[in-house]
């Protein structure tokens, strides 16, 4: 499916991943410790999420020290995070996959930093709190960021600096 978007070189693989719901960067890579390196908890990734609610500042902090979430039927312990208000809205080059209209009722916006990356982490973590995600947008990787990125658009980036 990748070289339907762009003639990459063989051995091509992701860094990470996201879900069929999330949005945003991908990086892209032949260089298997490169993509070992992100994967392994070293470089932080970024998310912009859109929640159901408006979480309070004790709310934000209890998933910023770590909240108990279920991986593969087990529970587990998040790692220390970072999570931030934002009090703008943020805009990107693409539409939201889904719509989330007022009558839903009020929404927010919050960055998300870790340096780890289970399966749907982030999304578990914040509903486990009551705040389901509506849009889950990766806005970084490493010093690497999305910034006006469009769907499907490729930028070579030199060598990683995580």
């Amino acid at each position: 499916m990748l070289g339907e978007l762009y003639p990459f070189a063989p051995g091509t693989m992701a860094i990470g991943r996201l879900d069929e719901n999330s949005e945003g960067l991908l990086l892209l890579t032949t260089d298997g410790q490169t993509s070992a390196a992100i994967s392994s908890g070293m470089v932080e990734k970024e998310y912009y999420t859109q929640l159901k609610g408006v979480p309070t500042e004790e709310t934000l902090q209890q998933v910023s020290n770590g909240v108990d979430i279920s991986i593969s039927g087990k529970q587990y312990r998040t790692k220390i995070c970072t999570v931030n208000r934002l009090d703008t809205i943020p805009v990107f080059t693409f539409p939201p996959k889904r719509v989330h209209t007022p009558n839903h009722g009020p929404t927010s916006w919050v960055s998300v930093t870790l340096r780890e990356g289970k399966y749907r982490q982030v999304r578990k973590m914040l509903a486990v709190v009551g705040h389901p995600v509506v849009r889950l947008v990766r806005v970084r990787i490493g010093k690497i960021r999305l910034g006006d990125m469009a769907v499907g658009e490729v930028r070579e980036v030199p060598e990683l600096d995580y």
